[in-house]
C-alpha cells in the first residue's frame, strides 16, 4: 500500500481509469460480437463508433483502430453487404483542395500587390530624382 500522500491518490486514479477502460473494451468486444453474429450496416458502423471513441479516449492507437476496421470492412464485404462510398469524404477533400486553392490565390494576390507598391515607390523616387532642380553652387 502506499505511503505518500499523492501516491495514494495515484492508486485512486489508476483504479478509476482501468474501470473506465475495461468498460470501453467491454463495449468494442460486445459491438464485435454484435456484428459477427449479424453482419449489417448499423451493427458495422456501431462497432467503427466503438474504435473511433476508443482512439479518442487514447486507450487504442490510430492505426490499431484502423487495421480492425479494415478487418470489419472485409467481413462485411464477405457477407454481402453493400457498403456505400462515403460521398461526405469525397465532399470535404473537394472543399479542402477549395479552400487550398483559394488560399494560394489570395496569397499571390497580396504579393503582386506588394511588388506594385514597391514599384510605385521607386518609380517615385526615380521621377523626384530626374525633375528635381539642381542646387547651384556658387563659386567666390
Amino acid at each position: 500500500m502506499p505511503i505518500i500522500k499523492s501516491a495514494k491518490k495515484a492508486a485512486r486514479q489508476a483504479e478509476k481509469r482501468t474501470e473506465h477502460n475495461s468498460e470501453i473494451k467491454k463495449a468494442i468486444k460486445a459491438a464485435l460480437k454484435a456484428f459477427k453474429a449479424n453482419p449489417t450496416l448499423e451493427t458495422l458502423k456501431k462497432a467503427q463508433s466503438e474504435y473511433d471513441k476508443a482512439v479518442k479516449k487514447d486507450l487504442l492507437k490510430k492505426n490499431t483502430a484502423a487495421r480492425r476496421k479494415a478487418k470489419l470492412y472485409k467481413i462485411a464485404k464477405n457477407a454481402g453487404l453493400k457498403l456505400e462510398k462515403k460521398a461526405t469524404a469525397v465532399k470535404k477533400d473537394a472543399a479542402k483542395a477549395t479552400a487550398k486553392a483559394a488560399k494560394t490565390v489570395e496569397k499571390v494576390a497580396k504579393d503582386v500587390e506588394k511588388t506594385a507598391k514597391k514599384v510605385e515607390t521607386k518609380a517615385k523616387k526615380v521621377a523626384t530624382k530626374k525633375t528635381a532642380p539642381k542646387a547651384k553652387v556658387e563659386k567666390k
